[in-house]
């Protein structure tokens, strides 16, 4: 029997394909397992992943890389008191989901929205009601809700006394703002520095005025710290920071006096309210340097609440050129004097000069018969300018308009300063120049030129910066010193200009009476110009003229000039003269009795909102202000002075505690302060004279209703 072939077992067959799987499998698991360890070699080594380095991110994932904010400088008196310095300011919310609960409970959210309202109402301006209707919103289920300006721009003061009631739900969010702490003070000219964000860092720019010539000078550099954390955000132990410090902005000195200043902006808005002025102007200056030591202009804005800014932007000391009137006949006289052809008692016929076939008329146009060239200065005869005008001629004439700096830019820094124009070809158009038609100037030019008579020739320019001052080292980076910028007169042509000027208030023919002042002799010269129509010509009307005074005291030997210019008012029973010397007088004479050599003791206002009337009025003594108190309640609501501001001694601060107000004597109070007196309480005020109250139609003690009507009289102090 032959034997078959032996078939291959199927146990055999199984084992041997395990087999092979197995061998499979463990070179697949030796190949993964050789690439991640060739992989992480390779993160180790190298420390990147698809181009990334995994030890930077690292370190950035553990370090903190924060910015150190450098101040911007502050803006200064000229008593070293800030006038525009950096502040934090807050805006607050208030959060209404109830889903905000803390990790131990706490609820974020308003829980007592009712307390909420009393609070607000009582630290912010508005109502409770409307606090409760803006926390109790009728439609959706808003996440949090806002105040609008209300709760913007909240001082820390305020915001601490809003945490003090420790409600659940309010939140603040810290900003960097500007602190103008004066409101209405200066402000075109001081300008305004504004957040603006650039390349996502968010920065107080200046825009305009002082803050925007000195921008650069004012910002600072910002500083930045590298700090190294662990995982949960903690400072590593030991570990070293990279410190870069943030350098803070120079501080800019100004020339203007705070007191000067204030009083010049209370009486500004005195006449400015009565007689609603196109525009305003008005400059005091030390006659010797040049120096600005106030300076205003209507419209104006309150730099504070920014209240009044749209009304205009222009710094008008510089950025408006406009027709100064008669006031630039002191220059056409002191060019007749100076050049030797001015003969003061020779005699020409008064009220029309006919040129070619034109006519130069007289404001009073009937005349004042024939007259000298001396009274016609003194009663503002354009026809006498017109003559001097030929007298000299053209060439000799435009010579010293140049030599005056007209035409020209004084170079004062600030933005957008104009340089004027002439309309000088035709003999009529040359002769309309001396008496300030057909020629455009600006402030600055007019108080440049103005120095030129009040300080014996020498003519200076008019500057309101003193020093720049680096914080970091406090060393004066740069300092501003009086510079004459020509010497156009005599110190006789400007003497004897100044008498002529001196004519115009006191000769009984002058123009000028209404700036006599008590103790000192006056030197005056008024203007009345038409207002251009922008075309050809004029445009009439009663109201469209622009009136400006120029002014020295002492007369002999000036120590300050003072120029106000008041365009297109709507003038009733007061004439322009009467309402631009109602500026002039107590300004000038508030100058006059400061005495330069020592200083103003200066203290800061306190907060006193809140406390009793005895504890405020204790602290208020303390600190030298006058306390008039408005109301029979005993704990103090209002402050007419804000927190911060700087009090000179005898400053009167109104204190309102509600209740019923009784009128105080008074006697010897200043016009500004009666202003103030009369806006808190709400009643009308009609005055009769300038200077310091010696009648009131209410007398003391009379209870005051709002509407009612308060007439006083005022005299200057003898």
């Amino acid at each position: 029997m032959t034997n078959s072939p032996k078939r291959p077992n199927k146990h055999t067959n199984t084992r041997r394909n395990r087999k092979h799987f197995g061998q499979f499998l463990f070179l697949v698991f030796f190949a993964v397992f050789c690439l991640i360890v060739g992989r992480f070699s390779y993160i180790s080594i190298g420390k990147k992943v698809q181009n990334v380095n995994l030890s930077a991110a690292a370190q950035r994932l553990y370090t903190a890389n924060e910015t150190l904010k450098a101040k911007r400088g502050t803006i200064y008196d000229a008593n070293n008191q800030p006038i525009a310095e950096d502040t934090s300011v807050y805006s607050l919310y208030v959060v209404l989901d109830k889903r905000q609960v803390g990790l131990n409970g706490q609820k974020l959210y308003a829980t007592n929205k009712e307390k909420i309202a009393t609070v607000l109402a009582k630290n912010l301006p508005i109502t409770r009601q409307k606090a409760l209707d803006i926390l109790t919103p009728s439609k959706g289920h808003p996440f949090q809700v806002e105040f609008g300006t209300a709760g913007q721009n909240i001082s820390l003061t305020t915001k601490q006394k809003i945490q003090s009631y420790h409600l659940s739900g309010i939140n603040f969010v810290q900003q960097e703002s500007r602190l103008y702490p004066n409101g209405v003070f200066a402000s075109h000219l001081i300008g305004l520095a504004q957040s603006q964000t650039k390349n996502g860092q968010t920065n107080l720019t200046g825009t305009m005025g002082i803050e925007q010539a000195f921008n650069r000078e004012l910002t600072g550099t910002d500083g930045s710290q590298k700090i190294k954390k662990d995982m949960y955000g903690y400072q590593l132990p030991g570990t070293k920071q990279k410190y870069q410090k943030a350098k803070n902005g120079d501080n800019v000195y100004t020339t203007l006096d705070t007191r000067l200043q204030t009083l010049l902006e209370t009486e500004m808005s005195s006449v400015q309210s009565q007689v609603k002025a196109n525009s305003m102007n008005a400059v005091l200056m030390n006659a010797k340097t040049g120096a600005i030591l106030a300076a205003t202009q209507r419209p104006t804005f309150n730099a504070t609440t920014k209240s009044g800014l749209n009304n205009v932007w222009r710094n008008t000391l510089v950025q408006d050129a406009y027709e100064p009137g008669s006031t630039m006949k002191i220059f056409t006289l002191a060019s007749s004097i100076n050049s030797g052809n001015y003969n003061g008692n020779a005699t020409y016929q008064s009220g029309r000069y006919t040129i070619g076939n034109q006519v130069v008329p007289d404001w009073n146009t009937s005349g004042w018969g024939t007259i000298t060239y001396n009274k016609g200065f003194a009663v503002s005869s354009n026809v006498a300018m017109a003559h001097l005008e030929q007298q000299m001629g053209a060439k000799t004439w435009k010579k010293y308009i140049k030599r005056f700096h007209f035409l020209q830019s004084t170079h004062s820094g600030l933005p957008g300063e104009l340089s004027g124009d002439i309309a000088f070809t035709r003999p009529i158009e040359q002769a309309d120049t001396a008496f300030g038609q057909g020629i455009q100037v600006t402030v600055f030019q007019m108080l440049q030129a103005l120095t030129a008579v009040s300080n014996d020739g020498q003519m200076m320019k008019p500057y309101v910066i003193s020093k720049v001052v680096d914080p970091n080292t406090h060393k004066t980076v740069k300092r501003y010193q009086p510079t004459t910028v020509g010497n156009p007169i005599s110190a006789s042509t400007a003497q004897a200009v100044r008498k002529h000027m001196e004519d115009v208030v006191y000769k009984s023919y002058g123009i000028g009476s209404d700036y006599k002042m008590s103790g000192y002799r006056v030197a005056v010269k008024t203007g009345t110009a038409q207002v251009s129509s922008g075309k050809s010509g004029y445009l009439s009307g009663d109201d469209n003229y622009l009136y400006s005074v120029a002014s020295m005291v002492p007369a002999s030997n000036p120590k300050y000039v003072m120029y106000i210019t008041m365009k297109q008012p709507h003038l009733g029973s007061k004439t322009a003269t009467q309402l631009l010397a109602s500026v002039m007088k107590p300004v000038m004479a508030r100058a006059l009795q400061e005495d330069s050599t020592s200083k103003t003791t200066q203290t800061k206002m306190p907060d006193v909102t809140g406390k009793s009337l005895t504890a405020a009025t204790k602290a208020l003594t303390k600190s030298n202000a006058t306390v008039t108190v408005l109301g029979n309640g005993t704990k103090v609501r209002k402050q007419s002075v804000a927190a911060g501001t700087t009090l000179y001694r005898d400053q009167r601060v109104f204190l309102t505690t509600g209740g019923q107000v009784t009128l105080p004597s008074l006697t010897g109070w200043s016009k500004g302060d009666v202003v103030k007196l009369a806006q808190l309480v709400g009643i009308k005020l009609t005055t009769n004279g300038d200077g310091y109250v010696t009648k009131q139609s209410l007398k003391a003690g009379t209870t005051v209703a709002s509407g009612s009507t308060l007439t006083i009289t005022l005299k200057q102090n003898k």
